[in-house]
């Protein structure tokens, strides 16, 4: 940006009607360029829309879950997890043990109670109930990645966009030449400028993109690894209840 400034002082001092701020420059320049900022400009709103929901949906959904774990982890059965979730904010982790809870009422144990047991459900039932809970784990990572991949879309074409730009200013600069006859630097330095400008634009769009997306993507593994492991946890309670 203080190389387009520099431009733009000289070429003033060398005489001519020449942009003298970068809103004069910008609005100078040919319409290609300008669709082009454009363009730049409503990826940047996107992708920062996209990173404000992202983060108070992530932020909800690990504060509502870690409450729960802590609490499920003391409860003595399904019965007193139940109730649990009920008075626990929503949260995948609920989610998740609802599903499973769906399961359990839908599903007659195939081991009935004995006056020594109680009713168990069988090895195939227990494997059906991993495949639920993993159902369920994969739905909600579907959920909380949905729009996360428009980041990283944002992220690798916003700079491809701006060389768009970054060749429009160089060709710009090249008919300032050939206009005048010279290759003063009032003749070039507007089209040098515009070029620095898209090129600015694109990276100001880009790498927040970026480096949002690697950081939503770190916390969705993580979340995704915690809910795989509240699943163990949810047979490891049925087993201590003598469920399975």
């Amino acid at each position: 940006m203080s190389g387009a400034l520099l431009l733009l002082q000289l070429s003033t001092q060398g005489g001519g009607a020449t942009p003298r701020s970068f809103v004069q420059l910008i609005l100078t320049s040919d319409p290609v360029t300008k669709a082009v900022l454009g363009l730049l400009a409503v990826l940047s709103l996107l992708s920062w829309a996209i990173m404000f929901a992202k983060w108070r949906t992530f932020s909800s959904a690990e504060s509502g879950g870690n409450a729960f774990v802590r609490e499920f982890e003391r409860a003595r059965g399904i019965d007193d997890a139940m109730l649990l979730a009920q008075r626990s904010k929503p949260s995948p982790f609920t989610a998740v043990f609802a599903r499973a809870v769906q399961f359990l009422n839908d599903t007659k144990p195939a081991l009935g109670a004995t006056s020594d047991r109680t009713a168990r459900l069988s090895g195939s039932q227990v494997e059906a109930l991993r495949l639920v809970l993993d159902s369920q784990t994969g739905r909600e990572r579907e959920e909380l990645g949905r729009f996360i991949p428009w980041l990283a879309t944002v992220g690798s074409v916003s700079p491809l966009i701006g060389l768009f730009g970054t060749v429009l200013g160089v060709i710009e600069a090249f008919e300032g030449i050939a206009t005048k006859g010279s290759g003063n630097i009032g003749a070039v330095a507007p089209g040098i400028a515009t070029a620095l400008i898209a090129t600015a634009a694109a990276l100001a769009v880009a790498i927040p993109a970026a480096f949002a997306y690697n950081v939503f993507a770190a916390r969705l593994n993580r979340l995704d690894n915690e809910l795989e492991g509240f699943g163990s946890e949810l047979i490891a309670l049925m087993v201590r209840e003598g469920r399975i």
